[in-house]
């Protein structure tokens, strides 16, 4: 894998594993699992993605009426595995189209908070919980993050062992109401990829704040 990969926390270019060091390694950040280009959307694209997931890839299971998977990427190598996991979808909304993404990592990596335009996810505690996804079939609580850039919605929660991250474009689309959605995760369900309703290629899938 010698594209163009980047950071997952800030999105500026890595350098790649050599004689002297077996990571990918960012200037800013140090050694990090290396974010990918975004694969347009279409079963074999989003094969690829599940098949080295590490984390789950989530997607709103039934999409909701109108609604278009949009593009995925991953952050990880051959090595590793992809450490964390992104699925972009799109439909119509209140304001015009709308855009989902979902991030699943690992906690602290640094793309969920990368992607939606935040330094960092602030603690949990004692923020009021803008209410319960099901994520697998699990009660996942999730957290509206109030310092994100006016123009999206993002909430946060912890799925297990990964953080989950849901953020929508533009701000308080409809379709992010945490007591509706329900997430599967799509390593269960590959045998369904090639029924899914397919769009163009998302133009914030890989957005976020620029070193």
């Amino acid at each position: 894998m010698r594209g163009d990969v980047r950071c997952p926390r800030c999105g500026g270019r890595v350098s790649a594993p050599g004689l002297f060091a077996d990571d990918w390694c960012c200037p800013a950040h140090g050694p990090v699992p290396p974010l990918r280009p975004a694969l347009p959307p279409g079963p074999e694209e989003l094969a690829a993605v599940l098949r080295c997931a590490k984390v789950p890839v989530w997607m709103p299971w039934p999409l909701p009426v109108g609604w278009l998977y949009t593009g995925a990427t991953s952050a990880g190598d051959a090595r590793t595995g992809a450490l964390a996991t992104v699925l972009a979808c799109a439909g119509p909304g209140p304001q015009g189209t709308s855009e989902l993404l979902l991030v699943a990592e690992r906690p602290g990596l640094g793309l969920g908070a990368h992607l939606a335009g935040v330094t960092a996810a602030a603690a949990d505690e004692g923020k009021p919980a803008a209410g319960t996804a099901l994520a697998a079939g699990a009660a996942v609580t999730l957290w509206r993050l109030a310092e994100a850039p006016p123009d999206r919605t993002v909430l946060i929660g912890d799925a297990g062992d990964t953080r989950l991250w849901l953020i929508t474009r533009p701000e308080g689309t409809a379709a992010l109401n945490p007591e509706e959605l329900v997430l599967a995760d799509l390593r269960e369900a590959a045998s369904e990829l090639e029924f899914l309703p397919y769009g163009a290629l998302t133009g914030s899938l890989l957005e976020g704040p620029r070193p």
